[in-house]
């Protein structure tokens, strides 16, 4: 492989991105839209890691995970937001090819993390559910806590993959990039080389990163449904139905576009289209978790009535 990024045929030394509208009205409007979703989004994830930290009640494996899942998505949707509101507001939408290499990397560590998350919290229900004598033992601390190193490892490795084989291509114009922020297929399409290597590189790494986490899921949700069904209360089987149709809900909308983006042929490239996709798995996804996974949780509510009660008692 040649050197990393800038060899002497590569000319380009920054992209523009060209954002979601070049309409000064409609950017206008998107701009009031997305910055509220995006401070919601913010206060959202931020109130429940902040309660699952100052409630004891909460200090238990699954909102281990909910907590690390909430501090990915304000990670995640900081990497884009922000300089998308920014370009909203200016002409000028430039960005390095450093900066554009490094939001790369960053988005595809909190991307592939959050996929691995989804598998270990779906890992998580199923223990409890068809296994809850040895819960305690199977899900203990330091396991909880291996998981998730294991989880940013893979994200690691698989986010400088991607970031590598993508930026050492050679890049000397178009140097507009039609997107919102510097995401790997947007960026292949203005290289000035074969991309069919990397195409196949990324077909394999989604298979790996995508596939496989989704199937976990899907056969952890199987068990559970079944366990589920053994449950001779209705309105138990009906409650536990329903917050397993959010979480899948929530899955198959951060999966879904994300397998369509990674793992299809080239030639099926859609500028437009994958705005719009990008926009479910990162912006929206990030938006929703605490909705579904927190927030119509009785555990979360009554956390927050008692942390509240606490600071309305303190001297």
């Amino acid at each position: 492989m040649q050197g990393f990024g800038k060899e002497n045929h590569t000319s380009v030394s920054e992209f523009v991105l060209l954002g979601l509208s070049s309409e000064s009205r409609v950017r206008m409007a998107l701009f009031i839209f997305f910055f509220l979703l995006y401070f919601t989004t913010l206060v959202g994830n931020g109130l429940i890691v902040t309660l699952i930290y100052l409630d004891s009640h909460l200090h238990t494996p699954m909102y281990f995970f909910l907590s690390v899942l909430s501090l990915v998505d304000i990670s995640y949707v900081t990497t884009t937001m922000p300089q998308m509101l920014v370009n909203m507001l200016y002409l000028r939408r430039a960005i390095s090819w450093g900066a554009c290499a490094t939001q790369m990397f960053i988005f595809l560590v909190l991307g592939i993390a959050e996929c691995i998350l989804y598998a270990i919290m779906a890992y998580d229900r199923y223990v409890a559910v068809c296994f809850p004598l040895h819960y305690s033992l199977l899900m203990s601390r330091v396991i909880c806590i291996k998981l998730v190193a294991v989880c940013w490892s893979i994200s690691l490795t698989g986010a400088l993959i991607y970031t590598v084989f993508t930026m050492h291509l050679p890049y000397c114009g178009p140097y507009k990039i039609n997107h919102f922020f510097c995401e790997v297929p947007a960026v292949l399409k203005l290289a000035c080389a074969d991309t069919f290597f990397n195409d196949k590189l990324n077909f394999m790494l989604g298979f790996m990163l995508l596939l496989i986490p989704l199937s976990l899921i899907l056969a952890s949700y199987v068990r559970i449904v079944a366990s589920i069904l053994r449950i001779h209360s209705s309105q138990g089987r009906l409650k536990s139905f329903s917050t397993c149709v959010a979480h899948i809900t929530t899955v198959i909308m951060f999966y879904g576009p994300a397998m369509i983006m990674y793992m299809r042929p080239s030639s099926w490239y859609d500028p437009e289209q994958d705005k719009k996709l990008a926009l479910f798995y990162n912006v929206f996804s990030a938006f929703l978790n605490p909705i579904i996974y927190s927030l119509r949780n009785k555990d979360v509510k009554g956390a927050f009535l008692r942390v509240l009660g606490n600071r309305g008692t303190a001297p």
